[in-house]
């Protein structure tokens, strides 16, 4: 099955240990990627933030006082997903470390997570919902070869 058209724009914030995210990050993988996780064609833009803009970010919209993994801002769904995800590098290096898993693949499950909530995925509805979104996650990244991002 052919993989749907996306338009991205990738951006880093000022944020401190950029070049490392920069290299967890190259833009042919973020395109896969996020792709592989679409149902329709997408213009996405994911942002690389520090601690500060991922807090006030959160705090702004979600009204919590914390830096979080991934924000995603859904635009539209039809005909075309527009959406932003803001990822909070600090917070994804941190969560990596604590889950004993590369900084590469923490993004891949991050980038993949903000992409099915930019469809319309929510795991906070229900546990049923959060199952079904879980192990969908779980197959786009099979797919992708990296593991399970829910095994302990």
């Amino acid at each position: 099955m052919p993989l749907n058209q996306l338009s991205l724009s990738l951006q880093f914030g000022p944020l401190e240990g950029a070049a490392a995210h920069r290299a967890a990050l190259p833009r042919h993988k973020v395109m896969r990627w996020i792709r592989h996780a679409l149902a329709t064609d997408a213009e996405i833009t994911v942002r690389i933030v520090g601690e500060q803009e991922g807090r006030q970010l959160n705090r702004d919209y979600r009204h919590k006082d914390y830096a979080t993994n991934v924000l995603t801002f859904d635009y539209t769904a039809e005909p075309v997903v527009t959406a932003d995800l803001v990822l909070c590098a600090p917070v994804i290096e941190r969560e990596a470390r604590e889950q004993h898993k590369t900084l590469q693949a923490h993004y891949a499950h991050m980038l993949v997570h903000g992409t099915l909530h930019a469809q319309g995925w929510d795991h906070e509805t229900s546990t049923a919902d959060a199952e079904a979104m879980e192990a969908y996650e779980t197959d786009i990244l099979r797919e992708l070869g990296f593991d399970d991002p829910y095994a302990a």
